[in-house]
């Protein structure tokens, strides 16, 4: 398999591994699993980056509100 030259569009080694991995047929069944799958993951990464991030903050409730209900 081929590597692009540029390094914006190079392909690490995992996504290397994961197109070999599924460079095969798949249902469509398959392919909502495998998306669900990659969703979750993010998401769960997602929730604990924001957790780190409100806790490193230090926001609360209040602080949240008040930035919803700014004009800015």
């Amino acid at each position: 398999m081929a590597l692009a030259q540029n390094s914006h569009t190079e392909l690490n080694p995992i996504q290397v591994s994961l197109l070999r991995l599924f460079s095969r047929p798949m249902s469509d069944k398959e392919t909502k699993e495998l998306k669900k799958l990659l969703v979750n993951h993010y998401s769960q990464q997602l929730d604990e980056e924001v957790g780190r991030v409100v806790a490193e903050k230090g926001y609360t409730q209040k602080d949240f509100d008040d930035m919803l209900n700014s004009d800015s």
